[in-house]
Formats: C-alpha cells, sequence, structure tokens
C-alpha cells in the first residue's frame, strides 16, 4: 500500500498540519471547496509582505519586482503542471486566466461551433456563450447522463464530436465544482484531438489535489487557482499556454506591454496584489513539504470514501459522485430524495448539526449538497456527517 494511502488514515500525523492553521470558533466547515485556508506562517508571511511593499512602495516594485522578481515566481509554479515557466501568466484567478483564453483564441471562423456542457463553471459558460455573440459561431450545449461512468463520459462527447463536424474548440472542466465529478481529460483531449478540436481546460478544484502533467493530457490552453488547494492568497491565479499554441491566443484586447511573445501580454497589465504574489514561495515550499497532492489528494479521498462508504446504500440518500477512483476526488455530492428542497436541508445540517454545507444547482442531473473536507477536517468530522446525514434522510 502506497505510502500516502496509509498515511492518510493517521489522524495524528494530519493533526500535526491541522495545528498550523488559525480557526474561527464555529461549526465544522464541510465547504472548503470556496477556497483554502492560510497556514499561520504564510499568513505571517503575507503580513510582512504588506508592510514591506507599504514601506518600499514603487521603489521595490519599479526597479525589482516587474524587472525580476515577478519572473521569479513563475518557476515554482511551473513544477505544479509540468510545464516550463514561459508557458505560465499570472493572474487574479481561474476565472479571469480562462476568460481570456476563450475570448483571445483565435483560430474561430463565422460558422464554427464551440463545445460547453452542462457541468461547466457558469463564468466559462457564460464566456463560451459570448463567442456566438462576438464571433459568429454557433454553441453546442450538451449534458452528462447520471449516473456518471468512465464509459459514459467518454460517449457523450465522442457522440458529440461525432455529430457537430463543425467543432473547432471546447470547454472541459478536470473537477466540476457542482458534483466534484474528476472528468477522464487526457481520454477526452485524445478524441478532441482526433477531431481538430482545441479543448480549454478549468483546472481550478483539480490543481492541488490530483497530480496529472499537462503534456500528458494532452492540454495545451488552461486556467488555474492557487487559493484553493494549494493554500495562497485570495487573488491568485495563472493561465497556461503551450510555448508552440502561443500565437493561437491573441494578447488581451492588444495588450502592448509585452512583447507579442510574451504569454503575459495575454493577461491584462495591472497593479497585482503584489503582497500575495511574493508570499508565494512559502506557500509552494509547504504545499512540497506537506507531500504536495499526491499527500493532499490522499487525504482528502480518505476523508471522503469515509462518510460516502457509511450513507452510499442508505434509502433516502443519493451519492451524486461515482466510486470510480478515476473519477472522483475529495469533493463529492448527494441529495435527500425524499426532501424536494435541498437548501432547506443544508439549513437543517447547519442548525441540528453545526454541519456548514452548501447547494449546488445547474447541473442536468439536479440540485445538490457539496460536501468537501478540509485539510484540518479529521476523521471524526466525517462520521459526524454521516451520522447527520443518516438521521436527516
Amino acid at each position: 500500500m502506497p505510502d500516502n494511502t496509509l498515511r492518510a488514515r493517521d489522524e495524528a500525523f494530519w493533526q500535526t498540519f491541522a495545528d498550523r492553521y488559525e480557526v474561527e470558533p464555529g461549526p465544522i466547515n464541510l465547504e472548503n471547496g470556496y477556497f483554502g485556508r492560510m497556514s499561520r506562517t504564510v499568513v505571517e508571511e503575507y503580513q510582512r509582505n504588506i508592510e514591506f511593499i507599504n514601506r518600499s512602495n514603487s521603489v521595490y516594485v519599479r526597479q525589482r519586482f516587474e524587472q525580476g522578481d515577478s519572473l521569479k515566481i513563475r518557476a515554482p509554479l511551473s513544477r505544479l503542471i509540468g510545464a516550463c515557466a514561459d508557458s505560465i501568466a499570472l493572474t487574479r484567478n481561474a476565472s479571469e486566466g480562462l476568460q481570456s483564453l476563450i475570448r483571445n483564441y483565435n483560430l474561430l471562423q463565422p460558422g464554427d461551433q464551440v463545445l460547453v456542457s452542462d457541468l461547466e463553471y457558469d463564468t466559462v459558460k457564460g464566456a463560451i456563450r459570448w463567442l456566438a455573440r462576438n464571433r459568429g459561431v454557433e454553441v453546442i450545449e450538451i449534458e452528462h447522463s447520471h449516473p456518471a461512468s468512465y464509459d459514459s463520459l467518454l460517449v457523450t462527447y465522442r457522440d458529440a464530436f461525432a455529430r457537430h463536424p463543425r467543432l473547432k474548440l471546447m470547454a472541459l472542466t478536470h473537477v466540476t465544482h457542482r458534483t466534484g465529478l474528476v472528468m477522464p481529460v487526457q481520454a477526452i483531449a485524445a478524441a478532441a484531438k482526433e477531431h481538430g478540436i482545441d479543448v480549454i481546460l478549468d483546472g481550478a478544484h483539480a490543481l492541488g489535489q490530483i497530480e496529472f502533467d499537462l503534456t500528458e493530457l494532452g492540454i495545451a490552453f488552461a486556467g488555474f487557482n492557487l487559493h484553493k488547494w494549494i493554500g495562497a492568497p485570495l487573488t491568485l491565479g495563472f493561465l497556461y499556454i503551450a510555448p508552440e499554441r502561443l500565437a493561437d491566443i491573441d494578447p488581451d484586447m492588444g495588450e502592448m506591454h509585452f512583447p507579442v511573445t510574451d504569454i503575459r501580454a495575454r493577461t491584462s497589465y495591472s497593479t497585482p496584489n503584489i503582497p500575495a504574489l511574493l508570499t508565494l514561495p512559502l506557500v509552494l515550499e509547504e504545499h512540497w513539504a506537506m507531500g504536495g497532492a499526491a499527500a493532499k489528494g490522499a487525504r482528502l479521498n480518505y476523508l471522503r470514501n469515509r462518510w460516502v462508504g457509511a450513507v452510499r446504500q442508505l434509502p433516502g440518500i443519493e451519492v451524486m459522485t461515482p466510486d470510480d477512483p478515476r473519477l472522483y476526488c475529495g469533493i463529492t455530492s448527494m441529495r435527500f430524495t425524499r426532501h424536494a428542497d435541498q437548501q432547506v436541508m443544508v439549513e437543517r445540517l447547519l442548525k441540528e448539526f453545526n454541519l456548514f454545507t452548501v447547494t449546488r444547482s445547474g447541473a442536468a442531473c439536479g440540485p445538490c449538497i457539496r460536501i468537501t473536507p478540509g485539510l484540518i477536517s479529521t476523521a471524526d468530522d466525517m462520521d459526524a456527517l454521516s451520522s447527520a446525514l443518516t438521521q436527516l434522510r
């Protein structure tokens, strides 16, 4: 059994990491998919950087940050996705990066088709639909069958590719924020390539809890967050463009601060959150010290499986995310089948059991309750959840 799988069950080991985080008194937080916590040492470093930038102001920023330090920050980021530093441009979040990739993709012609599914993030859906209004393309919207399987997901995409021969571009979410379903990205991207379709990957929820290499996945364009599972301050993300595909993404709205051959021209030029960016080296150091995505993912999967295994077969409960290890991560959704309003049940979980969760809608499979443990969650928290779900069903 791999060391990470064994360690995932070691509550004493993970408590040593939980002790590094400050936690406000309140309900048990099972909505860690929104954004993650910074460790105590990262918060302290962030505060020092705020004070430093406030003291040094533009003297440091003009002389050192813009000319060198901002570029150094990209190098360790590239290790997260198996890429080179020149293929990364810093953004405020995944949404900003994905919007830039979608609106500046320059290979579309009027009459071409673009694809989006029901499981994409609403911002991505909106950006794809924007293409129809501004580029004269046709948007193809598909829905995934439920319950999903590895084969059903591939069949859905292959059928769409065969039915719509004018498809040129598609959005694909690695880990959907609605149900936690993990898409078989490599297989879907390979099928898309056979039909001459480019993929723009939303990696917001994948980075930090799933190990992957973008080259192996066959992905040329992607956007990521650093504030979910990496542990960075809010306002940090990045986009990725494979170096050989840079020319297929135009500079963002005619951006002129960088040469057309520089990926940084694919983002809007502005004053970023410099103190947060300066905190990234420590954030990444702690991420790797914790064991990186392999260790974090194993822990989150263990916590997920602890509660799912206890309730999946119970009447009155439907776990929306499959148990195929290729298709799940720490984020998993469920619903009470005997209760029509899932938001009411979320409120009961909070009021009666001190458990904070969130509803999600928009998927063809219907509304659900998203449950996301975090790195400070414990096995006892999962058992408390299982008990509450059993009583409420």
